[in-house]
C-alpha cells in the first residue's frame, strides 16, 4: 500500500473509480468494470442458437399481474359507482341505524392492565399507527377506567399488524344472540338463478360507530398514551352479530328477493342478464345513500359460477363444494396394515350411517390380522373405493341444518392437520392438508391451536356469529384465551379465536378417531401395533329371555298380574318380549331386583332418588307397577336414608307450654357463655325470663362460678324481687341437670322442665330474646365503647321497656300495670298517675288483656307453623334413624367434614315422652348422650337390612355432630408463607376413613387440645430419641476434628432436646429424621487414624441404647409403645424418614 500513500490515491467505492496523483500535478483516473444495466431482450429463436452453442443464459418470464386485472372502469353498472370502493376510508362513518354497544354482566367492574414491553421496531410501528388512526378519526385521546393491552402480530411481509387484547372485557360482556340466517333457507332462494355478483365491505368494522356511553369501555393503553376507540375495534365479542343486525336493516328492502346477506357477505342473484344489472345498481345506489364503502379487489361482478358459504352455484343448481370432501376423496389407498387401521378407525366412527359397513369392510381387515400377509388385490382397492364413496354421500354428509349444535373435531401430527365438521351427528365437511415447510418446527401447542384456527378459517360461513363447540386432544387449549404469555403467532391466532364465539373442550385422543385419522393419514413411516378386537357382552339379556319363557308357562302366568297385556307384548328377532319396545322384566328369579340394584347401588349409578331412577330404566324396561315398586325399593334404602337430605316439611305439630296465670309463676333461663373478659372478670350472662309478662333479667356472671355461688344469686335476684316460681324452663345444661340445682328447686317446691335434647326451639323464648340481647350488646359497644356489663343494666332498663308484639305492651307495662318513666314519656306519666287509688285494678285488668293477647298470638304461631310440618307419630318398637349434624371441626383436605353421613341408626323406639319427643334404644357408644330426642331429629327407617353402620367408625359428640378426635402429635413443622412463618403440626386421628394423618395449625390445636402437648402420648419415647440425639452429637464432634465433615452441629439444636429438661412438646420425627442423618453421617465418615470415629460411634450407640431400656424400666414399657429402641427406628424411619432425606443431608454436610 506504500505506493497508494506515495500518489496520494483516492478511492470512491460507488463510482469504482481509483484516481492517483502524478508528478507534473495530473490525476490518473482507474475505472472499474461497471455492469451492464441494459438488459437485451432476444427472441425465442435467438435463445435456442444460444443453448445449442451450450453458452451460459437466465431466463426471466415477466408477468405484468395489474395486466389482466379489470378496473372499475370496464365493469358494466359499477363503473358508475367510483364513489363506492375508495381506496381508502374517508374518515369517521356517518350515525348510522344500529351503533356498537357494550352490555356488561351485573356486577362487573372495569378491567385494567399494565402495557406489555415492546421491542424498538413495535414502538416505532405502534407511534405510526397511533397517529394513522388519529388522522382518520377513528381514536382520541382519553382518561377513561379502562385500558386493555396492545399487542403487534407480524404480517408475511414483515411488517407489524396492531391488536387490541380484549379478553378481559369479553369475558364479563353479555353475549348477543342475534339471530343468523339458516344457510338451507338461503340457497333455497338461489334456485334457478344465472348471474351473481359479490361484495366484500371495506374494513366493514370501522365503518360502524361505537355508543357514545360504551366508548370509554374499548380505551387501550400505549407507552404514548391512553387512547379510546369511536369506531368498533376489531377482537370485541358480539361484534358479527351488531354488524348482522346493520347489514340486515340497510338491505331489508331487498332481502329474500334478489339479495342475501350473510354478515360481511352481500350475494346479488338475478335470473337474467336485464335484471341482474337492475338489482346490481340498486345495491350500489343503497351502499353509496348509506356511505358503506367496499373494497373492490375483493369483489366479483357479472360471474355466472359462484362460491357461497361452502357451496357452489351454477344455473344448473347448488352442488358440494369438492373441497368439504377433498380430504377423503385424495386418500390414497393404504400401503401397511397400520394405514389400513387409520383409515377404518374414521369409517367405523360412522358405521351406523353404512349398511353392511363388517360386509364391505372385510377385504381390508382381513389384511390387518396377525401373520396375514399383506396383498392388495382388487377386492381390497373395491372396498376401499366404496367406503369412501358411501363417506362422501348422504346420509353421512348433509347440508347443515340452521345454525346450532355445530361441532368441531380437531387434530394434528407432525404429518397434517385434520379437522370434521358436525351437526347432530352427522358430518358437514371433512378438511385435511400437509404440514408446511416451517410448520414442521412448531411445537406441539402450536400445531394442535393451528388445527383449531384451519378450521375457523376453512368454515368461516359456517361458524362466524354462532356458538359452537372445538374438540382438541391437547388438554391445555381449554385455557388459551386466558394465557398471559403468547408469541407472535399465538397473538394473531388468538386475535383471530375472539371473533368467534366458541368453546375449546378437551377431547381425549383415542376417542378422537375422525380428526385423528385426517391428520395422519399422510403418514409414511409406519408404527408397528398389534391390534385387537373385544367385544363387551352381558348376560342380562339372556337370563330376561330364559325368565320370559319360564313366566309365560300357564302355572305362571297368573303369578305374572299383566292384567292380560301379554297379548301386546311383542317378540323380536332376539327372541325377547317386547312392551312398547322396552324389554318385559319377569318376577322370575328376582330379575326385577338385580335390575334395580345395578340402577340403584352399582358404582355407575350411586343412589339416584326413585324418579331419576325410574326414567332411567323406563326407557329399556317395563313391568306391572314399575314405578310403585322402584319407589318403594328406594324407599327401604338404608344407605339413601342415612345420607339423603330431608326436603319434606318438618315432622311434628307445634306444642306450646300453657300460659301463665300471674307474673313470673312460670320463667325461662340460659346463659350466653364465650363473650369477650370485663375488666371485673365477667363473660357470660344468665338470662331469666318471665314467660307472661316477657320481662327479663340480665345477670353478669363468670362462666367459672360455681353452681352454689349462682343459686345464691338466683335467690338474690329473682326469688327475692319475684317470689318463688312454679316451673322453670331450661336446656340440658350441666349446671341445671347437676343434683344441687334439682334439691335446691324441690326445696323451694319448683318444678325444673328441662328442654328435648337437640332442640333448643323447647325453650324458643329464651334463645329469642338472648339474639335481642346480643343485638343491643353490639350496638352499645360500638356506640359507646367500653366494657359490655357497664352497658347491660341499660340494655336490661331498654328491653323491658320495649314494645313486645305478643303481648302488645312493653314487658315493664304488663309486669307494674303502667308505663315506665322515662325521659321521652316523663310529662305523660305524672305523679298523680302514679298515685291514682285503682291502680291495682287496673294492674289485674292489665294482665288479663296481656293473656288474651298472648293466646291471640301463641294461636295465630301454631296455625303458621302447623301448615308448614307434618303430622308424625312413632309406635314402641319402630325403628327409626337419628340426624347428626355435619362435622364442624377444622376445614382441611383429606377429611371427611360435610361428607359424613347425616343419620345414624337404625334404633328401637322404646317409649314417647309427650306429644312429640320418643325415648330410643341407644348403644353402649353413645352412652353420652341424652337418650330423649323430638321428633324433628328422627326418620322412620323402612330399610329391611340388619347391617347397619358401626358406630366405631363415626364419633357422635354431645351436641350429636360427627366428629374426630386427635390422637397424637408427631412432628412440627414452621410453613414459610411470603410474610409470616406459621407453626404447623402432624395430628393423627381417629378416622377409620381416608388419610388418618393431617398438617394442622399448632395455635389451633393447643387450644381446642391443649392435653397433646402437656401430656404428649409418645413423650418417654421421644425423651430417649432426644437423649440418643445428644450423644451422638459428641460422636460428631469427633468427626469435626478430624475435618472430615462440615461444621454443621449449628443446624440442630442439641441443647433443646436435653432429655432431663423435656417436656413431651417435640415431635419424635423431628429428632429420628436427624438421628438417622447423624447416623449414616457417623458410619460413612472415615479417618486415617484408625477407626476411632465408627468405634466411637458404636459405643455411643451402645450407651444410648442402655439409655432406652432404662426408660423402658422407669416408666414402663406401655409408655415406650411396646416396642423396642431398634424397632423403633426401623419402624419410624420407614414411615417417615425416606432414603432421599438421608442422602439429601448427607450431601448437604459431608465433604466430597
Amino acid at each position: 500500500m506504500d505506493w497508494m500513500s506515495n500518489h496520494r490515491a483516492t478511492i470512491c467505492c460507488a463510482e469504482k473509480i481509483v484516481r492517483l496523483a502524478l508528478p507534473d500535478g495530473g490525476v490518473l483516473e482507474v475505472h472499474g468494470e461497471k455492469p451492464r444495466r441494459n438488459i437485451k431482450i432476444v427472441s425465442y429463436m435467438k435463445m435456442r442458437s444460444h443453448l445449442r452453442k451450450e453458452c451460459v443464459a437466465f431466463v426471466a418470464d415477466v408477468v405484468d399481474e395489474k395486466a389482466n386485472e379489470k378496473q372499475i372502469q370496464d365493469i358494466p353498472v359499477v363503473r358508475e359507482f367510483p364513489e363506492v370502493f375508495p381506496e381508502e376510508l374517508p374518515g369517521l362513518p356517518p350515525p348510522r341505524q344500529v351503533e356498537f354497544h357494550i352490555d356488561l354482566i351485573p356486577g362487573a367492574g372495569s378491567v385494567a392492565k399494565s402495557p406489555y414491553r415492546l421491542a424498538p421496531p413495535e414502538m416505532q410501528e405502534l407511534s405510526s399507527q397511533l397517529q394513522e388512526l388519529l388522522d382518520k378519526g377513528f381514536i382520541r385521546p382519553n382518561s377513561s377506567p379502562w385500558g386493555a393491552l396492545v399487542l403487534f402480530v407480524k404480517k408475511k411481509d414483515g411488517s407489524f399488524r396492531m391488536c387490541i387484547d380484549y379478553r378481559e372485557l369479553n369475558k364479563i360482556t353479555i353475549k348477543n344472540r342475534y339471530p343468523l340466517p339458516r344457510i338451507d333457507d338461503l340457497f333455497d332462494q338461489l334456485q334457478g338463478a344465472t348471474y351473481f355478483s359479490k361484495i366484500d365491505l371495506r374494513s366493514g368494522y370501522h365503518q360502524m360507530r361505537v355508543r357514545e356511553e360504551d366508548i370509554a369501555k374499548t380505551a387501550f393503553r400505549t407507552r404514548y398514551g391512553h387512547y379510546e376507540f369511536l369506531v368498533m375495534p376489531f377482537g370485541l365479542t358480539n361484534a358479527p352479530a351488531v354488524f348482522m343486525d346493520l347489514m340486515n336493516r340497510v338491505c331489508r328492502p331487498y332481502l329474500d328477493k334478489f339479495v342475501i346477506v350473510f354478515i360481511d357477505d352481500i350475494l346479488i342473484y338475478s335470473q337474467s342478464k336485464e335484471d341482474h344489472e337492475q338489482h346490481l345498481r340498486l345495491i350500489l345506489e343503497l351502499l353509496k345513500a348509506e356511505k358503506l364503502y367496499d373494497k373492490f379487489s375483493k369483489c366479483e361482478f357479472w360471474i355466472r359460477e359462484v362460491h357461497f358459504l361452502g357451496h357452489v352455484v351454477n344455473k344448473e343448481g347448488i352442488h358440494v363444494d369438492p373441497a368439504k370432501i377433498e380430504a377423503i376423496k385424495k386418500w390414497e389407498a393404504p400401503k401397511t396394515p397400520t394405514e389400513i387401521r387409520q383409515f377404518l378407525g374414521l369409517a367405523v366412527y360412522y358405521r351406523r350411517f353404512i349398511a353392511n359397513f363388517s360386509r364391505i369392510a372385510q377385504p381390508l381387515t382381513t389384511l390387518t390380522q396377525k401373520d396375514k400377509k399383506f396383498i392388495w388385490g382388487e377386492k381390497q382397492e373395491e372396498a376401499f373405493q366404496l367406503l369412501k364413496h358411501k363417506l362422501c354421500n348422504a346420509p353421512i354428509l348433509a347440508l347443515p341444518e340452521g345454525t346450532d349444535n355445530f361441532v368441531v373435531y380437531c387434530d394434528a401430527s407432525h404429518q397434517g392437520l385434520g379437522c370434521v365438521l358436525m351437526q347432530n351427528e352427522k358430518v358437514i365437511a371433512y378438511a385435511s392438508r400437509q404440514l408446511k415447510v416451517h410448520e414442521k418446527n412448531y411445537t406441539t401447542h402450536d400445531l394442535e391451536l393451528g388445527a383449531v384456527v384451519f378450521a375457523l378459517q376453512i368454515w368461516r360461513h359456517y361458524l362466524y356469529g354462532t356458538k359452537c363447540t372445538i374438540y382438541t386432544d391437547h388438554k391445555s387449549l381449554q385455557h388459551i384465551l386466558d394465557q398471559k404469555m403468547l408469541n407472535m403467532r399465538q397473538r394473531r391466532w388468538v386475535e383471530l379465536l375472539s371473533d368467534y364465539d366458541c368453546e375449546i373442550k378437551y377431547h381425549p385422543g383415542k376417542a378422537n378417531v375422525v380428526a385423528d385419522a385426517l391428520s395422519r393419514k399422510e403418514r409414511v413411516k409406519p408404527i408397528r401395533t398389534r391390534a385387537m378386537g373385544m367385544i363387551v357382552q352381558t348376560s342380562l339379556k339372556s337370563q330376561i329371555l330364559e325368565a320370559q319363557r319360564e313366566a309365560l308357562k300357564v302355572d305362571n302366568l297368573k303369578k305374572e298380574t299383566l292384567h292380560k297385556m301379554e297379548i301386546e307384548l311383542e317378540e323380536k328377532s332376539d327372541g325377547v318380549r317386547y312392551f312398547k319396545d322396552r324389554i318385559w322384566v319377569p318376577k322370575v328369579d328376582q330379575l326385577r331386583k338385580l335390575i334395580m340394584d345395578e340402577a340403584h347401588q352399582s358404582r355407575y349409578s350411586i343412589h339416584p332418588r326413585y324418579d331419576k331412577m325410574y326414567k332411567g330404566l323406563k326407557e329399556h324396561f317395563w313391568w306391572p307397577e314399575m314405578k310403585k315398586d322402584i319407589a318403594t325399593y328406594v324407599s327401604k334404602c338404608l344407605t339413601c336414608a342415612r345420607i339423603k337430605a330431608e326436603h319434606q316439611r318438618p315432622s311434628g305439630l307445634l306444642q306450646q307450654p300453657e300460659i301463665p296465670e300471674w307474673k313470673w309463676e312460670r320463667i325461662s333461663m340460659d346463659f350466653v357463655t364465650k363473650l369477650p373478659k370485663t375488666k371485673k372478670g365477667h363473660d357470660s350472662i344468665w338470662v331469666i325470663v318471665d314467660r307472661l309478662t316477657k320481662s327479663a333479667h340480665f345477670l353478669p356472671i363468670k362462666e367459672s362460678f360455681s353452681i352454689d355461688r349462682l343459686a345464691q344469686l338466683y335467690v338474690d335476684e329473682i326469688v327475692m324481687r319475684h317470689g318463688v316460681p312454679i316451673s322453670i324452663i331450661s336446656d340440658r345444661d350441666s349446671r341445671f341437670t347437676s343434683r344441687f340445682w334439682q334439691s335446691l328447686q324441690a326445696a323451694l317446691s319448683t318444678s325444673v322442665d328441662l328442654s328435648t335434647a337437640y332442640h333448643p326451639q323447647t325453650d324458643g323464648q329464651t334463645e329469642r330474646t338472648i339474639q335481642t340481647l346480643g343485638d343491643m350488646l353490639r350496638a352499645c359497644v360500638l356506640e359507646f365503647g367500653g366494657s359490655w356489663d357497664d352497658h347491660l343494666p341499660l340494655v336490661e332498663f331498654s328491653y323491658n321497656n320495649s314494645y313486645h308484639a305478643s303481648i302488645q305492651c312493653a314487658p315493664y307495662e304488663a309486669l307494674y300495670g303502667r308505663k315506665c318513666r322515662s325521659p321521652l314519656n316523663w310529662l305523660e306519666v305524672g305523679e298523680s298517675r302514679l298515685l291514682r287509688p285503682d291502680i291495682v285494678q287496673e294492674t289485674t285488668d292489665k294482665i288479663k288483656l296481656v293473656q288474651e293477647k298472648l293466646k291471640a298470638a301463641r294461636d295465630r304461631q301454631k296455625n303458621y307453623v302447623d301448615n308448614r310440618r307434618k303430622p308424625l307419630e312413632f309406635q314402641v318398637g319402630d325403628k327409626v334413624l337419628l340426624k347428626v349434624s355435619p362435622w364442624k371441626g377444622l376445614i382441611r383436605f383429606g377429611k371427611k367434614g360435610k361428607l359424613s353421613p347425616r343419620f345414624v341408626g337404625p334404633f328401637e323406639v322404646i317409649e314417647r315422652i309427650g306429644p312429640v319427643a320418643y325415648r330410643l334404644d341407644l348403644p353402649i357408644e353413645l352412652s353420652s348422650i341424652h337418650d330423649t330426642f323430638h321428633m324433628s331429629n328422627l326418620k322412620k327407617c323402612l330399610s329391611e337390612e340388619t347391617i347397619v353402620l358401626p358406630l366405631e367408625e363415626i364419633q357422635i359428640d354431645e351436641q350429636l355432630r360427627a366428629a374426630e378426635e386427635p390422637i397424637e402429635i408427631l412432628d412440627r413443622e414452621i410453613k414459610q408463607l411470603r410474610r409470616s412463618k406459621i407453626p404447623i403440626v402432624k395430628v393423627r386421628w381417629n378416622s377409620r376413613h381416608g388419610p388418618e394423618l393431617t398438617w394442622e395449625q399448632e395455635a389451633f390445636m393447643k387450644d381446642k387440645y391443649p392435653h397433646l402437648f402437656t401430656k404428649n402420648p409418645c413423650a418417654p419415647r421421644v425423651s430417649a430419641l432426644a437423649g440418643c440425639y445428644i450423644y451422638y452429637g459428641i460422636a460428631s464432634e469427633i468427626c469435626l476434628q478430624k475435618g472430615k465433615i462440615r461444621n454443621w452441629q449449628g443446624s440442630f439444636r442439641n441443647r433443646s432436646c436435653n432429655p432431663k429438661e423435656f417436656h413431651g412438646t417435640e415431635g419424635a420425627v423431628w429428632l429420628l429424621s436427624r438421628l438417622e442423618g447423624m447416623e449414616s453421617i457417623l458410619h460413612i465418615s472415615k479417618c486415617t487414624e484408625g477407626n476411632k470415629v465408627e468405634y466411637a460411634a458404636c459405643l455411643l450407640q451402645g450407651r444410648a441404647l442402655t439409655w432406652w431400656n432404662t426408660q423402658v424400666q422407669t416408666r414402663g414399657r406401655d409408655a415406650t409403645g411396646r416396642i423396642s429402641w431398634e424397632d423403633s427406628k426401623r419402624m419410624l424411619k420407614e414411615e417417615y424418614c425416606a432414603r432421599s432425606e438421608i442422602q439429601k443431608l448427607e450431601a448437604e454436610f459431608v465433604e466430597p
